[in-house]
């Protein structure tokens, strides 16, 4: 699947944190096949600068109206440009794309950073029958505006904070054994900074527990043509992958041990 090309149209595009923005997009074709841990691959501007598409992960889709939510950090021109978008303009939107999360009757989610755009997709499309925990790391109390996005969700949130200022002190990874021990999830889905999911990672295969991640790599095409996010893992099958069609999500032990 290569995803379709659309020029999505702005419904409302606001800050949220300090350097983190939510965009609601009109985009039918890719509403009504986009699954969670799938990504939409955007164009910011219509001339060469800058030239590569932004990759950026569904943070909720509702094929009913049509339309797809992206969360982004302000990290250089590209999504700078988003910043300026506004109601009714337009935005040209590649995907769905890349390989989603298989998602399972009890999840564990471990989300940090823009890396729980996916858990908030999955909190928002659980179907009968399955349900789910949040676990999200934060550095500090100032970035709880994460975990406000969960409140309309009927899902337990369990926060940790480097410094301790909110939460429990720590990285998720504290919390884990403990909700492990206590839930008999049937998978961890995790979505964040590396270090974090190879810690989510180990943890859940001390407790056996089977954990898929969703992994970032700077990305050309997204659609596997150009290999310019080929990864060699280092996991246990040795391949060499290319994140955006072989994955973003994988097992974790594929790329990982």
């Amino acid at each position: 699947m290569s995803g379709y090309v659309e020029m999505g149209r702005v419904v409302c595009n606001e800050q949220i944190g300090a350097d983190v923005w939510v965009m609601d997009i009109y985009a039918p074709k890719q509403a009504a096949e986009a699954q969670v841990g799938q990504f939409c691959n955007v164009r910011v501007a219509s001339d060469s600068s800058p030239l590569l598409r932004r990759p950026i992960s569904y943070a909720g889709f509702n094929k009913k109206e049509g339309t797809i939510k992206l969360l982004y950090r302000v990290v250089g021109k590209g999504t700078e440009l988003m910043t300026k978008l506004e109601k009714d303009d337009t935005i040209d939107c590649l995907g769905p794309l890349g390989k989603p999360f298989v998602l399972s009757d009890n999840m564990l989610l471990v989300g940090g950073g823009v890396g729980i755009a996916p858990m908030l997709c999955t909190v928002e499309q659980l179907q009968e029958g399955q349900k789910a925990i949040v676990l999200l790391g934060f550095r500090n109390k100032g970035e709880l505006f994460w975990a406000d996005l969960f409140k309309p969700y009927n899902v337990t949130v369990h926060i940790t904070t480097d410094d301790g200022s909110a939460g429990t002190k720590g990285f998720p990874t504290a919390v884990m054994p403990e909700l492990l021990t206590k839930n008999e999830f049937t998978t961890v889905n995790t979505c964040g900074p590396t270090p974090m999911m190879k810690g989510v990672a180990k943890v859940a295969k001390e407790h056996n527990v089977p954990c898929q991640v969703s992994l970032e790599e700077h990305m050309g095409c997204g659609t596997g043509g150009c290999f310019g996010c080929g990864c060699g893992c280092g996991g246990s099958s040795g391949k060499r992958y290319r994140v955006c069609k072989d994955g973003p999500v994988f097992p974790a032990e594929d790329v990982f041990f």
